[in-house]
Parts: structure tokens; C-alpha cells; sequence
């Protein structure tokens, strides 16, 4: 009988010796980490069973950056809360695995600061889901809220294009990739998943954008949105017509997500084109299948339409006004510019026949006074013209 139990006993000590032996993967991330290694062993040591396949996934594929400088507290701190979400929101239960841990459990999406945002933004955005029982419904309400709870607008005059979330609260402004950054933390942090989508090259003019996909257990598919989402609703944008353009393939006019695990093809960061370290996932066809209808047809030309007021110093601000395009006193168009707090790259589009005259006035009570007005003639094939009314 003792040497029954005793069999027992060792049998018992092999397997949990087998449960708690790390991995070789993560070893050898230990191992590229040097003396910092043993942060990362004491993350993977002291991380509860039930949450070691996620502190595994996340060590695994933790990128060159983060190796040498990330703390055991922090990552232990970030797993616990984000498996807590997981648990605590009705959704939880119906994300699979890989989408949690490769596009809720990530602390980071780029190359952003490493802001340890998790509790905090839990607190924030639980508060606003509030009694929400669908994926589908959190993400309205914070599409809703975010601006307000975190303070912050589009603004090129923010420091960097990548900032981390803290940056841009404390700024108030934020690039197209700040304003996506703090999004998909908003939603990571009630486990929804969120990746950044962008293009590092528009192919139809200057520029380049990212945005924001969300995978939703009602759809079990990823959808385009943004930080200021379009009024018609997911997988529905400004740029849908531009992104249908892409190249797949190409680094540069290609629309890339992104992705925690390791891939074959990297998330181009227009900023730092020569950083490969962010893996990514080339989703160029799906824009080009979402976009189909968008096109412009054979023979049209888009009217890219903005509207500056010309200040007293001489500076020009973005304002949003009526606009109308008239073949002399016949409006064919008319719709309002954007705000100064959109897109550089979002205009009023307005499409026309090519080959005939057209007038883009800034109306006013009387029609033959209108505030600004643009004489164009957009030129056969020309199938995109830009059109700025300036006026003081």
C-alpha cells in the first residue's frame, strides 16, 4: 500500500513538473532577452494555470522591441485583466481563442509607448457598455462615447503619428493612427477584438490612413470601422472608393492589418517604412470586393471638394460649408465640406460627367453672389480633380 502511494506521489510530481515547464519558445525568447530574461520567467513563473496559454501566446510573438524592456508586473497585470474582461462581458465566452489572444490580449497594436492602459480603460469602457449584452451593441455605445470620455481629435499638429494612448489624451490630438491606437484599445479592454487596417499609400492621391477592423460574434467576420465611424454603419467609410484601388502585394499601395502572431508579410508604418517587426496581414481583396460598387465609372470625374477660411495672420482653417456645383444656374450637386477635426485625406466627393464646365460655389441668399466660387472643366479621362474654395 505505501509503495502504491508513493508511486502515486511521483506520478503526481511528474505531471505537475510537465504543467509548469516552460515551453521552448519562450525560452528562447528568455534566452534573446539576456539578464532581462528573468522578467520574463517570472511572468511565465508566476502566471496563474488557466491564464498560461495566453502569457505564452503573448511571450512567443512579443516583438524585438519589447524583449529587453518589459517588466514581469506588466505583462502578468495585463493577462489577469484582460482574461477578468473575457470572463466578465456576455461576449466573452462566444470570442475564439486565437482572436483573443492575438487581437484582445496584445498591450500594444504598433510601435506605440508601451502605456500600461488596460485597467484604466477597463474601468472607462465597462462603465460605458454598461448593461450591453452584444458585442455588436458595446461597440455603438463606444463608438458613441470615446471622443468624449478620452478628449482627444484628429489634429496634424500632433507630435508623432504613433502615439500611445496617453500621449494623445494628454495632447488632445491624435494622427488617423493615434485615434485608431486608442479605439482598439477602448475595445480590447472590454474583449472585443480590434486590429488597425491602413494603406502607407493612397494609388488615387497624396497620403495614407489607417483605420480600425472589429470581429463580432453576431457576424464572425472583421468589419471596417473608426474612431468617428460613418453614419451608415460598419464596413462603410469615406475611403471605401480609394482603398478599392489597392495593389495586392505591394507594400506600399497594398492594405495591410495587423497581427500579434508572427507572419510572412509585416504592417508597412509609413512612418518608419524600414520597421518590418510589426507582422501583418495582406487584406488588399477584401477592400477591393468591399469597394466594387464604389468605382467610378467610365467617363466621370470625382470633384474633390474643400472649403478654407482664410484667417486675419494669413493661415488657412479647414471649415465645413454648403457647397454647390452648378452648370451656371442649374445645380447638379450640392453636399457640405468636411470638418477641420476629419481627415486630410476626406473631401466633399461630388461625381460629374468628364468634358463639360461646371461652376463650385459657396452659396449665399442671393444666387448671383455666391461667397467663393470655382470655375473647372474637368478634362476627358480626368477621373479626379481637386477643388479648394478659399475665402476670408
Amino acid at each position: 500500500m505505501r509503495l502504491l502511494f508513493l508511486s502515486l506521489s511521483l506520478i503526481n510530481c511528474q505531471l505537475v513538473a510537465s504543467e509548469t515547464k516552460m515551453p521552448e519558445a519562450i525560452s528562447a525568447v528568455c534566452a534573446r532577452a539576456g539578464q532581462h530574461g528573468e522578467e520574463l520567467k517570472r511572468a511565465w513563473d508566476q502566471c496563474p494555470a488557466d491564464q498560461k496559454n495566453g502569457m505564452g501566446f503573448l511571450l512567443t510573438h512579443m516583438p524585438p522591441r519589447d524583449v529587453t524592456t518589459l517588466k514581469a508586473d506588466f505583462l502578468l497585470e495585463n493577462v489577469k485583466l484582460a482574461y477578468q474582461a473575457r470572463s466578465e462581458m456576455p461576449w466573452g465566452k462566444d470570442i475564439p481563442e486565437e482572436l483573443f489572444f492575438n487581437d484582445v490580449l496584445p498591450y500594444a497594436v504598433l510601435d506605440e509607448t508601451r502605456d500600461n492602459w488596460r485597467a484604466d480603460f477597463y474601468q472607462r469602457f465597462k462603465k460605458i457598455v454598461g448593461n450591453a449584452t452584444s458585442a455588436s451593441q458595446a461597440l455603438e455605445q463606444i463608438n458613441a462615447a470615446i471622443a468624449r470620455e478620452v478628449g482627444v481629435e484628429y489634429n496634424t499638429k500632433r507630435r508623432a503619428p504613433n502615439q500611445g494612448p496617453y500621449e494623445s489624451m494628454q495632447l488632445k490630438m491624435a494622427s488617423c493612427t493615434g485615434l485608431s491606437i486608442l479605439l482598439a484599445d477602448a475595445l480590447r479592454s472590454v474583449c472585443i477584438p480590434c486590429r488597425i487596417a491602413g494603406t502607407a499609400m493612397w494609388t488615387t492621391k497624396e497620403g495614407n490612413h489607417n483605420w480600425n477592423e472589429v470581429w463580432l460574434p453576431e457576424h464572425k467576420r472583421w468589419l471596417l470601422t473608426e474612431y468617428h465611424p460613418d453614419k451608415k454603419g460598419l464596413d462603410h467609410a469615406w475611403f471605401i472608393a480609394d482603398a478599392a484601388r489597392g495593389i495586392p502585394g505591394s507594400v506600399a499601395h497594398g492594405v495591410y492589418a495587423t497581427s500579434w502572431e508572427k507572419t510572412k508579410q509585416h504592417f508597412p508604418m509609413v512612418w518608419n517604412m524600414r520597421d518590418t517587426t510589426v507582422p501583418g496581414v495582406d487584406v488588399t481583396q477584401r477592400y477591393i470586393d468591399l469597394g466594387a460598387k464604389t468605382m467610378i465609372k467610365p467617363g466621370e470625374c470625382e470633384l474633390r471638394i474643400d472649403a478654407f477660411l482664410i484667417q486675419a495672420d494669413g493661415t488657412k482653417k479647414r471649415e465645413p460649408l454648403d457647397v454647390e456645383v452648378r452648370q451656371f444656374d442649374v445645380v447638379v450637386a450640392k453636399g457640405k465640406t468636411p470638418y477641420a477635426t476629419a481627415d486630410m485625406n476626406e473631401f466633399l466627393s461630388i461625381r460629374v460627367p468628364q468634358g463639360v464646365r461646371y461652376q463650385v460655389v459657396i452659396p449665399t441668399e442671393n444666387p448671383n453672389s455666391p461667397r467663393a466660387i470655382e470655375a473647372i472643366a474637368p478634362k476627358h479621362k480626368e477621373e479626379f480633380l481637386r477643388v479648394k474654395l478659399e475665402m476670408k
